[in-house]
Parts: structure tokens; sequence; C-alpha cells
């Protein structure tokens, strides 16, 4: 830490000059009642010389003994974070004190306020991994168990509870690899690869694969218009297409029953498209939209886990569209439906 002072004179010359008028009253006092041979050349030699003692004496011991207790202020919250203060000169002006005092406190008080926040959804985001991985495992483990406890005889039950097992280690197996993807993504581990394609061929593709999953609900698949030509844009193509899964699967898993999913491609503003997946479901509460896409965050729990899913969805959305430099918004009215937008870069064939 270095030892510079910012200095403020003010108490000192004040003090300097309330002293120096005391001994010049008391001289003329002195004067006048003992000593008249006293001249006035003396008297303003003598406080002059009184009022420049004065000061340096009063700026001198103020600064010492301020200097010692303000140091070991700054010793103390040096311990807090030393690199808050070093290399900061220490001053002994107390307004200037208390404003970096004040400022410390408030910047101590914003950290331990993240910190809790942290913290909160780190014991969240841990119970949250713990339940989605722990559901599954206890059901392979069981239909395993129950096989071993005497049902292995029976070639029907075997087959069946096997096949039950299957579907749970493949629920393990799509949430690893969704958090290995996240993981990747979250240390800016993207690798993206740039093409132009065609938009709507992508989102044609989407509704082809998720078709089957669409009619168990009664879910129509649907464009908003006719597209007859197509819409290039520049991108990843893989990684726009699981965007796009992920955002129609949801659509699906919220939507109302026979209801509709409807995709949109619209001009945007500086060159940009963008693409539009609504739902015409239950909606989104407004105290859960700032948390849409944070990993295993889900607005209805239970019923979310019944569809089954990692959890993970928006937040790969969240991270794939950012990492195409561009911008994904979330619209939500509760009882009436959702819509998830995003942008692309246009491109010319």
């Amino acid at each position: 830490m270095a030892i510079k002072f910012k200095k403020t004179y003010k108490f000192a010359v004040k003090s300097a000059l309330y002293i120096s008028i005391f001994s010049a009253g008391f001289l003329a006092g002195m004067q006048y009642f003992y000593f008249p041979e006293l001249t006035w050349n003396v008297i303003g030699t003598f406080t002059g010389a009184i009022f420049v003692f004065a000061f340096f004496m009063l700026q001198y011991r103020v600064e010492h003994f301020i200097y010692r207790r303000v140091k070991k202020i700054y010793d103390d919250v040096s311990l807090l974070e030393s690199s808050s203060f070093r290399n900061k000169s220490i001053t002994t002006d107390m307004a200037t004190l208390t404003r970096e005092v004040e400022k410390f406190a408030r910047d101590k008080k914003i950290e331990i306020e993240t910190l809790k926040i942290r913290e909160e959804y780190r014991r969240e985001f841990l119970g949250n991994v713990s339940h989605e991985l722990k559901t599954p495992l206890f059901t392979v483990q069981g239909y395993l168990l129950t096989l071993l406890d005497g049902a292995m005889g029976d070639k029907q039950l075997r087959k069946k509870y096997l096949q039950r097992a299957e579907k749970g280690v493949e629920r393990l197996i799509y949430i690893v690899q969704d958090l290995d993807m996240i993981t990747k993504l979250e240390v800016g581990d993207l690798n993206l690869s740039y093409t132009t394609f065609n938009i709507v061929e992508v989102v044609q593709n989407v509704f082809d694969l998720l078709e089957m999953k669409a009619d168990k609900k009664g879910i129509m698949l649907m464009f908003d218009a006719k597209y007859l030509k197509p819409i290039y844009v520049y991108g990843d193509v893989e990684k726009i297409q699981q965007v796009l899964i992920n955002l129609v699967v949801n659509a699906i898993k919220y939507g109302r029953e026979h209801g509709t999913t409807e995709v949109s491609i619209e001009d945007f503003v500086n060159n940009k498209v963008i693409v539009r997946v609504k739902d015409n479901g239950e909606g989104i509460e407004k105290k859960h939209i700032p948390r849409l896409f944070e990993r295993f965050y889900r607005v209805d729990k239970s019923g979310a886990r019944s569809e089954g899913g990692s959890g993970l969805g928006l937040a790969i959305v969240k991270h794939i569209i950012e990492g195409h430099d561009e911008k994904i918004y979330v619209e939500s009215e509760y009882g009436k439906g959702s819509e998830f937008s995003f942008t692309l870069e246009k491109s010319a064939k």
C-alpha cells in the first residue's frame, strides 16, 4: 500500500487563524495594561510567527493522529479484499475517507447478495440434478430387482420389464448428453460451423421429425403461411435445427391437446430474420419468465417431469443463439399460449 497523503489544509488554517487572533488580542491587551513599550510591529511579527507555527504543528499532528487510525481501517478492510485498496494512497481527508468506506461497503453488500443468489442457485441446481438422475435410476433399479427376485422366469414379464428399464437408461443417457452439451456451451466450446442454408427447409425437417410426438396430443405442426421461396440464413445448420427441435418439443409438451404449434419467419432489422415458434397452450406466468433459460428450471415441476426431458432444452437454446451473436425472446400470456423467437443473419444464396 503506497503511503501518500491526500492533504486538506482547511482545518489547520482555520485553527491557526483562531490561535493567531487570540494571540494578537492577548498581546494588544498586555501592551495596553502592562507593556506599553511593545510596538505593533512586534505584535504583528509575533502573531505571524504564531500563525505559521500553529498551522504546521496542527497539520502535522492531525495528519499523524488521523493517519495511524485511518491506516488501521485500511489494513482491516484490506484483509477482506486486498485488491480493493492495493496501490491506493491513504487519505487523511475525512470526506474522501467516508466516500471510500461507503463505496467499499456498498460493493461488499452487492457482492454478498450476489453470493447468496449464487449459493441458492447452486443448491437448487444440485437438487434438480439429483432429482433428474434419481428418477430414472430408481426406475431401472426397481425393474431389475423385480426380475432378480423371481420374475426372470416369466418371458413376457421379463421382456416388458427390460424394455421399461431400457427407457430409463435412455433417459439417463439423454440427461447426461444434455449436461455434457450445456457444460461445453457454457465454457465457450461451441465449435460453430457456419454455412448458408434454407431455414424453411430446416423447419420442415423438424416438423417431420416431431410429427408422431405431436400426433399423440393431436397437435398440428404448421407454418403461418405458405413459403414458396427459400429463405437463406447464415449459421450452423445443425445447431439451429437443435434450437428448433427444443422449441417445438416444448410447444408440444406444454401445448393444449388438439391445438397448434405455429412457426413463422419474418424479416427483421439490420439484415436479419426472426423465427417465431408459437403455441396456444397453457402459457407462462410473468414471474417465471426471467428464469426460463436457467438449467433445470421448470414452470410446472410435476407436469413437466411427467412429460420427460432433461430440463436443459431452453438453456441449450439460449447458449446456441447467443453463440451466433443473436437474440432470443419470449412472450407469453398465461392461459393463452407462448411465443419463443430468435434472430438469424440473412444470406444471399
